[in-house]
């Protein structure tokens, strides 16, 4: 008998992380799949995908489980996964991270927010939203996000063994990294038991959402006569916002004594400057701001403010667009 909940049609039970490198979910699928494998005997597989391998960049993670006479053959990416774990919210505003879900779904995001706000912005007409305040978890208990996710996905696949975890986290912690053996565990026995779910009816026939695979702007047959670059790219349009990996600088203008510690730093030049008079009446520019577009949350400009006039600050969804100064750039005329 079967203890796998659901199965496609080809016998697998999928899993599919959506992420930003630098929150572990690489590590996490890994794990996942390995709990899977020792832990009860089933038949798994791992992989990921992403581009250029570095924290901001996004990052999906696949996990395939199967019964143990079912042999997995297939190594294509989990376009109908059963269950969905988005670790970044920001990921929302570029990627549909529910894409191809199934009707009876779940989505497990990590987020503070409301549940029927969560859903407006996924666009999720039905299934089961669950919810985790991984981050804090993660900033608590001095670890990191994907610990406390991986705690909130074996609440959701109930068919795993969650000592059988904490056997896996002991094994990859223990011999490089033994003095985070127990916080990893706590972060994952508070994912376990800290996530929130609440559902939404499914319609009768309901088939799920339907998967969009992306399609690169240039390719074999896309791509201009002669392999013409039409638009090169430049720093102006760039964004930034989505490497950001929960925190951001905050910056408190009544503390600040215009110093530029903190532009001298900043590998994005996100700090706005105007031209002013001291009040000898010399010239001399003051910070204005800060441009949010460009800022990916290093906080090198917090560790470098000598009077504390910028802190670091969690970022709340909105925040960044309201308070953001924008650069202004002058185009240079021959």
């Amino acid at each position: 008998m079967s203890i796998l909940p659901k199965k496609n049609d080809l016998g697998f039970y999928e899993i599919r992380l959506e992420s930003i490198g630098g929150l572990g979910a690489n590590l996490a699928g890994k794990m996942l799949a390995e709990a899977g494998v020792l832990g009860l005997g089933l038949n798994g597989m791992n992989f990921s995908s992403y581009g250029s391998e570095k924290k901001g960049s996004p990052v999906k993670a696949f996990i395939r489980f199967s019964d143990p006479d079912t042999n997995i053959r297939a190594a294509s990416p989990v376009e109908r996964p059963h269950v969905v774990g988005v670790f970044h919210e920001a990921l929302y505003k570029t990627i549909n991270v529910v894409s191809g879900l199934d009707s009876h779904g779940i989505v497990l995001v990590n987020s503070t927010r409301d549940f029927d706000v969560v859903r407006e912005d996924l666009q999720l007409e039905y299934g089961t939203l669950a919810i985790i305040d991984a981050l804090e978890i993660a900033v608590q208990e001095k670890t990191k996000v994907n610990t406390a996710m991986l705690g909130a996905l074996f609440k959701i696949c109930d068919f795993l063994d969650p000592e059988e975890m904490r056997n896996v986290i002991r094994r990859t912690f223990e011999k490089k990294y033994p003095h985070l053996v127990e916080p990893n565990i706590r972060t994952f026995d508070r994912g376990y038991n800290e996530v929130a779910f609440k559902s939404y009816a499914v319609p009768e026939g309901a088939k799920g959402i339907a998967y969009q695979r992306s399609i690169p702007d240039l390719g074999w047959a896309t791509q201009p006569m002669g392999g013409v670059i039409i638009n090169p790219g430049n720093s102006i349009l760039k964004d930034l916002s989505g490497s950001r990996q929960g925190f951001l600088p905050e910056f408190h203008a009544n503390k600040c004594i215009h110093c530029a510690s903190c532009d001298t730093v900043c590998p994005d030049f996100c700090f706005v400057w105007e031209e002013g008079e001291d009040k000898k009446g010399r010239p001399q520019m003051f910070l204005n701001g800060i441009d949010y577009q460009y800022c990916k949350g290093c906080l090198k400009c917090v560790q470098a403010c000598p009077v504390d006039a910028l802190t670091s600050l969690r970022e709340e969804q909105d925040y960044a667009e309201d308070h953001r100064v924008p650069q202004k750039f002058v185009l240079a005329s021959n």
